[in-house]
């Protein structure tokens, strides 16, 4: 049995012309006689020897950290030595078990210790050349201002890895990388100012969450049928603007303040969860049930809590949601075609293709 990403890397090898593989991808989804978008597949693991050689390179690259945090053992801040040990080191793995043997899940792991491992670099080294006994109050800017440069630098970094290697999750995190940039800035800029930090920080993310789930659609835009590397990226890219969405609006709500929670705030969680379940249909993609999941199971079990299932409330709790979930999962694609037939005919070209 061939996967999506065997059928992709025949394709870059120039072993199977992109026709040749177009052919067989629309052979196989005639014969399974369902939709390529409908499982929104998902490849983590080929063999167990993807999580055999996942431990070895974790342990590697603590063994790097390890050696980098002995060159600097008294600084306050990341040392820039660990981190760009584990920079050089993840990317000098990528190249064998990333470009070369195509391993989902050692990939992942290494982009992000490359990633991690560029931004504690860039951090730690300003804060080295600057020296930390320099940074107190009043000094909220240029603080931001460091952290902000160095997400910049370590998002260039990503795109450069991303340009060798092609891991879907590098996107998501040059994203996160330029989301944090422009949070930085503004929050540094507007916190000496005077108000929330917690509700101005709140409102960026959800801000920035927006701007990626955008960005996220332009990519699923470009596959509306699934069946390229554009679709995995997407993917990250929904998976990481989700909670950036979810929580800033459960948060507007109360749930996070725990048994401060009102009966509004509790209905208030089930219509936002409603909202999200329909947009999550209509564009595929369950990451932002998944990502609202733990307020709507909150708020649930404060409402049984209060109207006296104090013994069962988490029970039925669960049992609603279980049961909520699963008839969903059994009856995703008629439900989705029926909702996705309803969308005005402009908006039904910007959503992946239905049954």
């Amino acid at each position: 049995m061939y996967s999506e990403t065997d059928i992709q890397s025949a394709v870059d090898a120039g072993v199977m012309t992109p026709e040749a593989a177009s052919a067989l991808r629309a052979h196989v989804t005639d014969v399974r006689e369902r939709p390529a978008t409908d499982e929104e597949n998902f490849r983590l693991v080929n063999s167990f020897n993807d999580i055999f050689v996942t431990i070895a390179a974790v342990l590697l690259l603590v063994a790097m950290a390890g050696i980098g945090q002995a060159f600097t053992p008294n600084i306050d801040g990341p040392p820039p030595m660990a981190g760009l040990l584990v920079a050089g080191s993840a990317w000098l793995m990528a190249e064998f078990f990333t470009r070369k043997r195509r391993m989902a899940l050692p990939s992942i792991v290494l982009l992000l210790a490359f990633v991690g491992g560029v931004f504690a670099a860039l951090l730690g080294t300003l804060v080295v050349v600057l020296g930390a006994d320099n940074f107190g109050r009043g000094d909220e800017m240029l603080i931001a201002s460091l952290v902000s440069g160095s997400a910049l630098l370590t998002a260039g970094a990503a795109w450069a890895h991303w340009r060798r290697f092609k891991v879907p999750i590098t996107i998501a995190a040059g994203a996160a990388a330029a989301a944090l940039t422009v949070i930085a800035l503004i929050a540094g800029a507007m916190v000496p100012t005077g108000g929330n930090p917690e509700n101005l920080l709140l409102g960026l993310v959800f801000v920035a969450g927006l701007a990626i789930f955008a960005f996220a659609m332009r990519w699923d835009i470009s596959d509306r049928i699934r069946q390229t590397r554009r679709s995995d990226v997407a993917f990250w890219l929904h998976l990481l603007a989700a909670p950036m969405i979810a929580h800033p609006l459960f948060h507007m709500l109360g749930v996070t303040s725990g048994d401060a929670i009102t009966p509004a705030a509790a209905a208030g969680v089930l219509v936002v969860y409603v909202a999200l379940g329909i947009i999550a249909l209509a564009i595929d993609r369950r990451a932002l049930l998944v990502s609202a999941l733990a307020y709507v199971l909150v708020a649930l079990t404060w409402l049984f809590d209060r109207f006296g299932a104090v013994e069962l409330n988490v029970a039925l709790t669960a049992l609603v949601i279980g049961s909520a979930l699963l008839t969903l999962s059994a009856f995703w694609t008629p439900i989705r075609n029926s909702l996705v037939g309803k969308l005005p005919s402009n908006m039904q070209t910007l959503v992946p293709a239905g049954a």
